[in-house]
């Protein structure tokens, strides 16, 4: 299914028909409060994105891209010519939203502009990231400071570049070409801009070539603009025009006093464990935890017994291949290399601590071993015999990433015992 062209209520450039050519690229966004001076990449400038800036890019620089493949690409945005907007209120459901919600959520008073995009959510080395596939012609309205008039980054974004602030790019596990794999469904795609971007809704973005690939719900997400209207007048009469498991996220709250505690947050994960996931809705609690829908938790959490560790609170769709890999481990004479008591669980729901980012815990999807020998940031104690068997059963290895967690395993991908 192709996402259709996002909504914009505010007039802009006409596009370019050629696409610039491209490779496999996507654009990430954080919400950080990195300065627009810092929006660079390594390496020397980029000459078709400051060409097509008319030799301008105000914010920052841009470097030179990879060669890219035009399959991930659409259609370059052309000059900016419209108002920049503020972004107010995003919008996230389980499914597209329709064009007469779009024209009732319009005539609300005190809604200014809206934006139609798709938000996902992909796991990266125990980390959850929103994702926002854009138009980037419309979405750059909604940039901070002067990113709106810099041609080269969404040009860049356009032709299938990862763009992402700097705290986002320091976790990303990056090869040696600045590549990145968000799932193991699509090649991975190239980090070219580093630039701030709304808030903390959003963490990357990707134009819509790029979320079709990824698996998004096309348009099941809005940002809206409420001008010179306080947010918290739009969202009653907001809520009323959407289904019920809508979540509805005033950004100015969100970066003045953190999540707010009343509303149900919506997450909807993609990639090799999807259907493990599917669709998760929950509130925020007080300590860094989360309440996850009851529903979610009936139908996707259980406890049960397992090799080795003996009972355990996981993810339903975990348990076959977890079983397969600890049976192995048993065939192998290894079983004394894990050790029950050093066992810190499979499903807790919170956050990581510190953060607003949603780990593979929060869906049962992780568990954590022999946790006194192998704390974050070491080599750790842990047999590479059995690292290697929780690998040949879909696990991915906390002791492999940038910043080592070797008591952690996830599922990467789902695998089923013959």
């Amino acid at each position: 299914m192709r996402l259709r062209r996002t909504r914009s209520t505010a007039a802009t450039a006409p596009r370019p028909a050629a696409a610039l050519g491209g490779a496999l690229v996507v654009a990430a966004v954080l919400g950080c409060s990195a300065p627009a001076s810092e929006v660079r990449d390594e390496g020397g400038p980029d000459e078709a994105a400051t060409s097509a800036s008319g030799g301008s890019t105000p914010g920052g620089e841009v470097t030179t891209a990879p060669s890219l493949d035009p399959a991930y690409a659409v259609d370059p945005p052309g000059r900016f010519k419209s108002l920049p907007r503020t972004a107010d209120i995003v919008v996230q459901t389980q499914e597209t939203i329709d064009e007469d919600t779009l024209a009732a959520i319009e005539a609300l008073d005190g809604v200014a502009a809206i934006e139609r995009l798709s938000l996902l959510q992909v796991s990266i080395e125990n980390r959850v990231l929103d994702v926002a596939a854009v138009d980037p012609a419309t979405y750059r309205r909604y940039a901070p400071r002067e990113l709106p008039q810099n041609q080269a980054i969404w040009d860049r974004v356009a032709a299938g570049e990862l763009a992402v602030g700097k705290a986002v790019a320091k976790r990303l596990p990056l090869d040696d070409d600045d590549f990145v794999a968000l799932t193991s469904e699509v090649p991975p795609i190239h980090l070219g801009v580093k630039a701030p971007q709304i808030t903390n809704a959003v963490d990357a973005v990707v134009n819509e070539k790029w979320g079709e690939a990824l698996g998004a719900t096309p348009g099941n997400a809005l940002l809206i603009s409420t001008g010179l209207t306080a947010p918290d007048a739009v969202v009653k009469p907001l809520a009323k025009l959407l289904p019920k498991d809508t979540s509805i996220e005033r950004l100015d709250a969100v970066a003045r006093f953190g999540l707010d505690p009343e509303a149900y947050q919506q997450a909807t994960v993609v990639g090799t464990f999807a259907e493990a996931v599917g669709s998760f809705s929950y509130r925020v609690l007080q300590g860094g935890r989360i309440d996850p829908d009851p529903t979610w938790i009936s139908t996707h959490i259980s406890t049960q017994d397992v090799p080795i560790l003996g009972s355990v609170t996981c993810n339903n769709a975990i348990f076959p291949q977890l079983r397969a890999a600890l049976q192995d481990i048993i065939d192998a004479d290894l079983a004394d290399e894990i050790n029950p008591d050093e066992y810190a669980g499979c499903y807790y729901p919170r956050f990581i601590a510190g953060s607003t980012t949603l780990s593979n815990h929060s869906f049962g999807t992780a568990l954590d071993l022999n946790v006194p020998g192998n704390l974050r940031g070491t080599v750790g104690e842990m047999d590479r015999v059995v690292v290697s068997i929780f690998k040949k059963w879909g696990f991915a290895w906390g002791g492999d990433w940038s910043y080592t967690d070797p008591m952690h395993f996830e599922m990467a991908r789902i695998v089923r015992p013959g």
